[in-house]
């Protein structure tokens, strides 16, 4: 699956380009790609990541440790290594040992919060997109993993506003008004219109769960909304019924993570939209120009003489 990367990884440290930093994300970027991984593909992993990411900046680090967070099959080793996982997630089967009373006392303390990570709109695009090319099983494997991950989900939303909202989508929803359902949802999590559209019209239903749990939807509000929606959706029970039971175990912080990541996706689109001016731009256009043509008698000036031939 990685042939190739250790004569590469020989290229990198030869003098020139540092060319690390991308091994390790593109590395990264096909391993997340598969659900699983043999043996041989876990241990190469584990082996030329291990020596990138003690030798890449911390951007770098940063962006690959915020992909492997939501990935649920990420290696041990590499999990300690990026603080992703404590000493005593490595060994499944630690030694017994005998404490103190002082000891268990601290060791019952609640462990501090881990630093949450912002997601850069590039990573944010990236995890939209996995999710929305992963089936069914995957995605619920992705949302199990953001219960835990480092990654700052957003704030949530002001109850006022989710209950008026909430009322409204309902009510869209029993009239099977798809466009209005779509409008409404966008106003509540402030999210593009185009953004609105593809949560909604998503064929399988995950991303919509997730907008959902996060405006906090009821579980019986959520199942009527599944019923009368979609008709066809409505009328498979066995996908009423892998919806709602997805629904119920779907964590409040995965579902605010991916609608963070939403938002960055949307900044994502609108930057590489936004083409930036150059103080020199209108200079440039000047000298592209073609002077216009000099008119031979200027305005204002004398009329040439008239020779005139006498009969």
């Amino acid at each position: 699956m990685f042939r190739g990367f250790d004569g590469l990884m020989t290229l990198s440290r030869r003098e020139g380009v540092d060319i690390r930093p991308t091994l390790l994300r593109v590395l990264t970027d096909l391993y997340v790609q598969a659900a699983g991984h043999s043996h041989d593909e876990e241990r190469q992993f584990v082996e030329l990541a291990s020596r990138l990411i003690d030798e890449v900046d911390d951007a770098t680090r940063a962006a690959v440790r915020a992909r492997l967070s939501i990935y649920p099959h990420t290696p041990y080793e590499i999990a300690w290594k990026l603080k992703l996982a404590s000493a005593a997630d490595i060994d499944p089967t630690p030694d017994v040992e005998v404490v103190s009373e002082a000891d268990a006392a601290i060791v019952s303390e609640p462990p501090a919060p881990a630093p949450s990570l912002t997601m850069q709109p590039s990573d944010a695009a990236q995890l939209i997109e996995m999710f929305l090319a992963a089936d069914s099983g995957h995605r619920a494997r992705v949302l199990h993993g953001l219960r835990e991950t480092t990654l700052r989900p957003s704030p949530p939303v002001d109850p006022r506003r989710a209950k008026q909202a909430l009322a409204r989508l309902e009510h869209a929803a029993l009239a099977a008004d798809a466009a209005g359902f779509t409008a409404e949802l966008a106003d509540a999590l402030i999210l593009p219109a185009r953004t609105a559209e593809q949560i909604v019209a998503e064929p399988g239903g995950e991303a919509l769960a997730c907008a959902l749990k996060a405006l906090d939807m009821p579980a019986e509000a959520y199942q009527r909304v599944l019923l009368f929606l979609d008709p066809a959706r409505g009328a498979s029970v066995t996908e009423v019924y892998r919806l709602a039971r997805l629904y119920d175990v779907i964590e409040p912080r995965a579902a605010l993570i991916m609608l963070a990541a939403w938002r960055g996706t949307a900044l994502a689109v609108t930057r590489a939209k936004y083409r930036p001016a150059l103080h020199d731009d209108e200079r440039q256009r000047a000298r592209a120009t073609t002077a216009p043509s000099r008119p031979a008698v200027q305005p204002g000036a004398a009329a040439g003489s008239r020779t005139v031939s006498n009969g």
